[in-house]
């Protein structure tokens, strides 16, 4: 239903929070506390009307009382992925995932059910390879317990044809996640987009031009910051449609780049709504897209390196 798949969102959301900026291997009620109330908030902000969803609230305590088991058995089942190299939203998928699979009542949700509300979530919410990923271990422990539930079929959305991507005309981008200093403190820059998310400033690449040059372009252009670029922190790329040329293939190149301190200056335009500095410590309330996160870790383990 809906209304559930609805609510695996908020508590993979719930629980991104807590893993993100927590020290998850505490136990103790005032950490349970803290979650369960972060849930609250979460529901009200999110999904209005939920607030008294039992489902949620079952299954966020499910969750909680079985992490440590089902955290040794993402191990056992992805020996080569120790659970702290896995990506945040992907382990805290996985642990939704498993306990469902393994703990849940399977009247209420079949197995397949489980498995399949797992990858929906890894595609919505993770990167390019979490789908394939999240099914390749939850599909190892279904066949590891004897695959119950086999011939229930799923009634999840139909089967859509995948996207050809080697066929989609390319787009170049360049990004930056900017950051200067302010009384001794690392300010980051972020935009704001119109789908709730903070994210950072980015642009296109006109065709051949160099790409460290028209991320310091598209950076003035959007926040008005000049910037000196220090070093790249990797690459994404993402399959965009746009309502009336259809799909492409977004590549982007994302640095580490120094500005002074100045205020943004946000650009006119229908896809962002807001540009704030934020301090590190106020990064982990920030609603960001997965892909983002390791390149901020990556830069923060950076800056944190150079003693600033």
């Amino acid at each position: 239903m809906a209304n559930r798949h609805l609510s695996r969102s908020i508590v993979l959301q719930t629980l991104f929070e807590w893993d993100f900026k927590s020290d998850t291997k505490k136990e103790d009620i005032s950490v349970e506390s803290e979650i369960k109330d972060a849930l609250k908030r979460n529901l009200k902000e999110f999904a209005p009307g939920f607030e008294d969803d039992a489902f949620v609230f079952s299954l966020m305590d499910k969750v909680l009382k079985k992490r440590a088991t089902i955290d040794e058995i993402i191990e056992k089942a992805a020996p080569d992925w120790p659970i702290d190299k896995i990506s945040v939203i992907d382990r805290n998928i996985l642990r939704i995932g498993l306990t469902e699979l393994l703990f849940g009542d399977r009247n209420e949700v079949p197995p397949k059910v489980a498995i399949n509300e797992a990858i929906e979530l890894a595609k919505t919410f993770g990167g390019e390879n979490s789908g394939k990923f999240i099914n390749g271990v939850l599909g190892a422990v279904y066949k590891e317990i004897g695959e119950p539930g086999k011939e229930q079929v799923s009634k999840t959305k139909k089967h859509e044809e995948p996207v050809d991507i080697t066929k989609l005309p390319v787009e170049a981008l360049g990004g930056a996640l900017v950051y200067t200093q302010k009384e001794g403190n690392i300010l980051f820059a972020f935009v704001h987009d119109v789908f709730g998310y903070w994210t950072l400033s980015k642009g296109k690449i006109e065709p051949g031009e160099d790409v460290k040059d028209g991320t310091k372009r598209a950076i003035k252009k959007e926040i008005g910051l000049d910037i000196e670029i220090e070093m790249e922190l990797g690459k994404n790329e993402y399959v965009a449609t746009h309502p009336e040329k259809g799909k492409s293939l977004k590549k982007v190149v994302y640095f580490l780049a120094k500005s002074e301190d100045k205020e943004l200056e946000l650009e006119k335009s229908g896809g962002l709504d807001g540009a704030r500095w934020f301090e590190l410590s106020a990064i982990p309330e920030l609603r960001i897209y997965n892909d983002i996160i390791p390149l901020i870790s990556k830069a923060i383990e950076i800056l944190s390196g150079k003693n600033l």
